[in-house]
């Protein structure tokens, strides 16, 4: 597998390259956002480590650029740690959101337990159908009636985890361990900052037989009332 590690800190790179190699890892580098660009090929990058705070074109312009033709796995790394920036890293399609300073083997734990659940995932991808919703898990596709609902590739594995398991509750824990994995090291509020968007996009729909309802003090599940 190939990660391609786009930072301008070159000392950043060279460490973290030098960890991804003894992990077994082919590697790649990039030190501007044009470069990541230029650099990334669909068929052979297998994840992207990616600074936010670039030359010529910044981290969250590259991910949303390689969302419009990819759902490879980003790891955005930032110096900074607001909220905002982490929400918007995650609303436009990274996998997932690392703080500097950090370990470059809590870097590489996480690089595992993504490619890992990428690999699992592959195997078990298809068709999923629930009144008039639609999610197709190989084309990462979702559609309510004839809609198709715009959403993040994090935000359709959690939808599909749902409604795969409809009217099973699912514990925030449960939805780390399943989506993020068990080497992730962030907080369960990540889990509810991804159901409050995934349901503000859902609601623009009309689906009236199906929801995601939360169990207070317990969880969220995917409420299906025709087939409960």
């Amino acid at each position: 597998m190939k990660i391609l590690i786009a930072d301008d800190n070159k000392q950043i790179v060279s460490i973290l390259t030098q960890y991804a190699i003894k992990e077994g890892y082919e590697v790649e580098t990039a030190e501007n956002g044009q470069e990541v660009l230029d650099k990334f090929d669909d068929e052979t990058t297998s994840l992207i480590l990616l600074d936010v705070m670039m030359p010529k074109i910044d981290g969250f312009e590259v991910c949303r650029l390689i969302r419009e033709r990819s759902m490879v796995p980003i790891i955005m790394i930032t110096a900074r740690s607001e909220d905002f920036e982490r929400i918007m890293g995650l609303d436009i399609g990274a996998d997932d959101y690392i703080i500097k300073p950090f370990s470059p083997s809590e870097v590489m734990a996480r690089v595992r337990a993504i490619l890992r659940r990428l690999t699992q995932d592959n195997k078990q991808r298809s068709l999923l159908n629930i009144d008039n919703l639609t999610i197709d898990l190989d084309a990462y596709i979702v559609n309510i009636g004839d809609n198709n609902v715009k959403l993040t590739k994090k935000e359709i594995e959690l939808l599909w985890t749902l409604a795969n398991n409809r009217n099973k509750v699912f514990t925030r824990d449960n939805l780390l361990n399943s989506l993020w994995g068990y080497d992730y090291f962030g907080e369960s509020r990540t889990v509810d900052t991804h159901i409050k968007r995934l349901r503000s996009k859902l609601e623009q729909y009309p689906h009236p037989n199906w929801d995601i309802t939360t169990i207070w003090g317990v969880g969220y599940k995917f409420e299906d009332t025709i087939n409960a």
